[in-house]
């Protein structure tokens, strides 16, 4: 097997990598965040007046999940170029593509205003939004984990994973603030326009701090080894690392539909089903969300400790426990109790998506590892994250309301995430920077494992 030595850590460049990563990406999040929690409480007024509140408040809920639909393609666009061209200039494009989404779609007519042309216009800008975020989301953890000290990447993972809770206690903190200032006639006349519009401002400060961060050492070995880039990246990963991208997939069904049940379900039944406040619904969120904060860090640096399976398959556990008692305990109506139990739920949710950017990224050699990576990750979220809410909703309405039958199809997806993180390799102490030939799937190759703390390379 043929090697090229990887080049020297830099530590100061690994700081700016995973600043500009985390706070890039957390900026992205909390566009799409912000849509999500819209689109489970006025846009079903504003965009699809015409239907009763449940077909209402679904077809809503599906332009959410269009957005999610589109970042396969995304993925598959973005993974090729940066497979093909580098890590950083699509770090730019992404999240210039998501702002101007974002600032158009504050922009938009209601259906009041110009009839169908409404909902058409916003299922557009949704794909377009989905799209971005395809790209996104494995170019920024590529990006920072590249540039991270080996016995330290499950830490800078943790940092990753905490975007995305960040953006939900960004995004939840605007409309609370928004709803506590405005009336409900004028957060639904221009109201909710005002956090879309400021992601120009987002957009700004994102593309200053990527410009910033060079590009990652890996993709920098493999441009200048003898080996290149694969001719196809796409073809190349679907071709030799199937398996590894299936099982990869498998694994984040769970955490991804259980962050979706959590954040965009939850705050529907809460407010419609059990009668609650938007305000309290928001809080209740907001709480939740700095309990994943601490999750997303926790899983991180313990799969640094433990390694990647085995904090996997912990916090796997933790949910699947929590997910049993999740919907009774809703139902007492008591604020302190809903807090801790979506506080507990979220946070072991996010303490898996914490070491997802490392587990991932280990999984595949640099040629392949933006395609293989973002086909996974993208295809867990179009398979059961962008549904879960829909599904969520149709099951309620289908069983009178009781959440059993919702609760026994989390838990089968749960413990077939569990099953995938069992067949796994353990992949801690893998060098990313090293250029090698293509590694068997699932398989750690010993050539290209280090003790887990023993220096950086």
């Amino acid at each position: 097997m043929s090697t090229v030595t990887s080049t020297p850590h830099d530590s100061r460049m690994s700081r700016k990598a995973v600043t500009a990563a985390t706070i890039g990406t957390a900026l992205e999040w909390f566009d799409f965040t912000l849509y999500g929690a819209m689109s489970a409480t006025i846009l079903p007024k504003l965009f699809f007046p015409a239907m009763e509140p449940t077909a209402g408040l679904l077809a809503s809920l599906a332009t959410f999940g269009v957005g999610l639909a589109a970042r396969p393609l995304g993925a598959i666009t973005c993974g090729y170029l940066g497979d093909k061209l580098g890590r950083r200039n699509l770090m730019l494009a992404t999240v210039t593509m998501m702002g101007l989404a974002s600032v158009l779609m504050g922009l938009l007519p209601t259906y009041g205003q110009v009839g169908v042309w409404a909902p058409m216009l916003l299922v557009l800008l949704r794909i377009i939004q989905g799209f971005a975020l395809g790209g996104e989301s494995t170019g920024a953890q590529l990006m920072a984990l590249e540039h991270a000290p080996r016995d330290r990447r499950g830490r800078y993972s943790g940092l990753l994973g905490l975007c995305s809770p960040l953006s939900q206690i960004l995004a939840n903190a605007v409309l609370m603030g928004l709803a506590a200032t405005l009336s409900a006639a004028q957060f639904e006349s221009f109201g909710w326009r005002i956090p879309f519009l400021l992601s120009f401002v987002l957009v700004v400060v994102a593309i200053f701090i990527r410009l910033k961060v060079d590009e990652t050492p890996a993709f920098v070995a493999l441009k200048d080894s003898a080996r290149q880039t694969a001719r196809s990246p796409l073809k190349s990963a679907l071709g030799s690392h199937s398996k590894t991208i299936v099982r990869l997939m498998l694994f984040f069904c769970s955490p991804a539909a259980l962050f979706y049940l959590i954040v965009i379900f939850s705050l529907s039944y809460l407010t419609k089903h059990l009668g609650l406040t938007q305000a309290m619904g928001f809080m209740s969120l907001m709480v939740a969300n700095v309990c994943a904060i601490f999750g997303a860090l926790a899983g991180g640096w313990l799969s640094d400790r433990w390694g990647r399976r085995k904090a996997l398959a912990f916090g796997s556990c933790m949910t699947l426990v929590i997910l049993l008692v999740y919907f009774p305990v809703l139902n007492t109506l008591n604020m302190t109790a809903i807090m801790v139990i979506m506080g507990l739920f979220l946070g072991f949710t996010q303490f898996q998506s914490g070491i997802q950017p490392v587990a991932f990224a280990e999984a595949f050699p640099t040629q392949v590892r933006y395609s293989g990576s973002a086909l996974a990750y993208t295809g867990a979220n179009l398979l059961v994250g962008g549904p879960m809410p829909m599904i969520a909703v149709w099951l309620m309405s289908q069983y009178d309301n009781s959440p059993w039958p919702l609760v026994s199809l989390c838990a089968a997806i749960n413990l077939m995430s569990l099953a995938m993180i069992a067949i796994g390799p353990e992949t801690r102490g893998i060098d990313l920077n090293q250029v090698t030939t293509q590694q068997p799937q699932d398989q750690a190759p010993d050539a290209l494992l280090a003790k887990p703390y023993g220096g950086h390379p």
